[in-house]
């Protein structure tokens, strides 16, 4: 069976938007995170607003590592109850029930990974599908912000591992205790 990790990037305040105030995708900590994660999949989960974003950004991406080309390769599940199909970028349309649909993705699939903390992680999180949470933790503090990490009920975690980059993030990985 399939294994699905969610992955998302914040500041030490939880906020996910703003970036750029805060991220540094230069960051070569950041870069081998992202390379080991996404290397290793074989399909993308994504809400609806990640899926935006995101296809507006990575097509027109090239790199030396070849990880634009990996990312763009890969085929994408998008949850969404607005979006309508087909849809562009190697990607399709989840309809009906979200927690079906990503089990049955885990049959098809070795690795499938999510990206950000929203209204699908917590879906995940909630429905039992969620086998890693990696957390890049950014020393940037927002203020003012609403909090955005969010679960229908309290999730116990248990650490897998740590690494701290010389530019301060912290990259946590856990796992459902």
């Amino acid at each position: 069976m399939g294994r699905v990790t969610i992955s998302f990037e914040m500041t030490l305040d939880g906020v996910f938007d703003q970036m750029e105030q805060w991220f540094d995708p230069e960051d070569p900590g950041v870069q081998r995170a992202s390379d080991a994660l996404v290397f290793g999949a074989d399909a993308v989960l994504l809400g609806r607003e990640s899926y935006e974003f995101f296809r507006e950004y990575w097509p027109a991406q090239t790199d030396d590592r070849g990880f634009a080309a990996h990312y763009n390769a890969l085929p994408k599940f998008v949850a969404s109850t607005t979006l309508s199909g087909p849809l562009d970028w190697n990607a399709t349309l989840i309809e009906g029930d979200v927690a079906e649909a990503v089990r049955s993705l885990r049959e098809r699939y070795e690795s499938i990974i999510s990206h950000g903390y929203g209204g699908l992680a917590a879906t995940l999180v909630d429905a039992g599908l969620v086998d890693e949470i990696h957390a890049g933790i950014h020393p940037f503090i927002v203020g003012n912000a609403r909090d955005r990490l969010r679960t229908p009920h309290p999730v116990s975690l248990r650490l897998l591992d740590a690494q701290t980059y010389d530019s301060g993030i912290i990259a946590a990985r856990y796992a459902p205790a």
